[in-house]
């Protein structure tokens, strides 16, 4: 019987509130079908790693809760020399979106992005006029599924949540209004399919959770090409990679963000239903 590898996807805990397991089974099919054995193990609490060919951080959802937690869990798989696909370079560098003014110094097109260390009243105001913005979007900088993340027009109240946090100020696009969100999904460095996500009615987030809804895309030369460039300016070539993107005013795309930790992949979009994950996962793997 030709050896199989065992690769571990780190899960939230049980209690997790978010539901998950349907996109796991996606997810898990895919490995299987590219020959992988694929067992479950809590983030949070994993215990003894040392027995798998690979392991995953596909569904380590809610890190942005746990942020020590998460680094912890990063340090451990580093020291450990554990095989960790993404690396753990680019994971712990893609935790922080400070990478967003990496990407921009490097010549990417990002959604314009003023990082304050303490928002107040004053540092918003002058958030705004670097950014030539008077609607703007308020972020986390470490953050996942829009926690934390509120659209302030001129007059309003910075809410209570972020009040002398640390966060990032964005212009409210207008491409996500009218045109919605897009997502390029690349598989060993291979284009494979993209979505793009609209908001519900009145609201300007696009996750499933405030009523977005998806639809199959086909990225053009230029969003394939922006999304290359962004994923270029990693610090290791990412195994998988979802790629959010949206446009200006004029129609320029800029990019939202890159998700390399733990993305949704929207895996029944792929023509392929997922079949370049697993062969790219499994590839991932030192013989």
């Amino acid at each position: 019987m030709p050896f199989q590898p065992r690769v571990a996807i780190l899960v939230p805990a049980p209690d997790y509130y978010e539901k998950w397991q349907h996109a796991f089974a996606r997810k898990a099919a895919a490995l299987t079908g590219a020959g992988l054995i694929v067992e479950q193990r809590v983030w949070t609490d994993p215990g003894d790693l040392s027995g798998y060919e690979l392991i995953l951080p596909l569904f380590a959802w809610g890190y942005q809760r746990d942020v020590a937690a998460w680094y912890a869990l990063l340090g451990r798989l580093e020291a450990e020399r554990l095989p960790v696909a993404n690396p753990v370079t680019v994971l712990r560098w893609n935790s922080d979106k400070a990478y967003l003014a990496e990407l921009a110094v490097k010549g990417v097109a990002v959604v314009p992005t003023v990082e304050v260390a303490a928002l107040d009243d004053a540092s918003l105001g002058k958030a705004r006029d670097q950014l030539g913005a008077d609607e703007v979007v308020i972020k986390p900088a470490i953050s996942g599924g829009a926690d934390g993340t509120h659209r302030i027009a001129g007059t309003g109240a910075i809410p209570a949540d972020a009040l002398g946090q640390r966060r990032l100020v964005q212009p409210l696009m207008p491409g996500i209004l009218t045109d919605g969100e897009f997502s390029l999904f690349f598989f060993g460095g291979q284009f494979s399919h993209a979505i793009v996500k609209r908001p519900a009615s009145g609201d300007f987030r696009v996750q499933e959770q405030f009523g977005g809804r998806e639809t199959g895309w086909a990225a053009n030369d230029e969003a394939q090409a922006l999304a290359a460039a962004a994923l270029a300016a990693a610090p290791a070539s990412p195994v998988y990679a979802r790629v959010d993107m949206v446009g200006d005013a004029a129609g320029n795309l800029h990019i939202m963000e890159l998700e390399l930790i733990e993305p949704s992949l929207f895996l029944h979009h792929a023509p392929d239903k997922g079949a370049a994950f697993g062969v790219a996962v499994a590839r991932a793997i030192i013989k």
